[in-house]
């Protein structure tokens, strides 16, 4: 069940990346709103139809050695979906922007809660629907989010995500994929 899982993610993963390297006329997500930091979108009908919200880092930096370096990345998100006909309601994934490290895990902080996120390429989950009910819970109720990974070459990224207009945004994208 957890291939397919990721697959799912994946394949949602690769629609959201597409939204940055697709002119806007050509695309066939919409976006149909933005909650201060948060955009929603949708995508599909009937039983295919998804729903997502995301958001793009307000900061981050990078440590190789203990010492800040620059780097180059891909786009980054943190994306929550919402696929009813997998009964999918509050999935958390995020894309680093970079290959993670083989093996390697990612901490996410928000407020007093922490989460580790398992990894594939370039893209991170939590392991189970229990644990993407509670990220959610806490992200609806704090101020902003941290995502630390580790790269493929070794460097630790620390993203900083607003929870800015999280859940006007979430609740939207729930409505929209009832």
């Amino acid at each position: 069940m957890l291939n397919t899982w990721k697959s799912a993610v994946g394949a949602f993963l690769a629609i959201a990346f597409a939204i940055a390297a697709v002119p806007a006329g050509a695309q066939t997500e919409t976006r149909t709103a933005a909650h201060k930091d948060w955009s929603v979108f949708e995508s599909g009908s009937g039983g295919s139809k998804v729903c997502w919200i995301v958001t793009q880092p307000t900061e981050w930096k990078a440590r190789r050695g203990g010492k800040e370096v620059q780097v180059n990345r891909g786009p980054i998100y943190l994306m929550v979906a919402i696929r009813p006909g997998d009964g999918v309601k509050n999935e958390v994934s995020f894309l680093s922007g970079y290959p993670f490290k083989r093996g390697s895990k990612v901490r996410t902080s928000i407020g007093g809660g922490n989460w580790e996120m398992f990894t594939e390429a370039e893209n991170a989950w939590l392991s189970s629907k229990e644990q993407d009910d509670a990220m959610v819970a806490a992200m609806r109720k704090g101020a902003s989010a941290t995502v630390v990974g580790v790269s493929s070459r070794g460097t630790e990224t620390i993203d900083t995500f607003s929870l800015s207009g999280f859940t006007a945004a979430l609740e939207q994208a729930q409505g929209l994929c009832k």
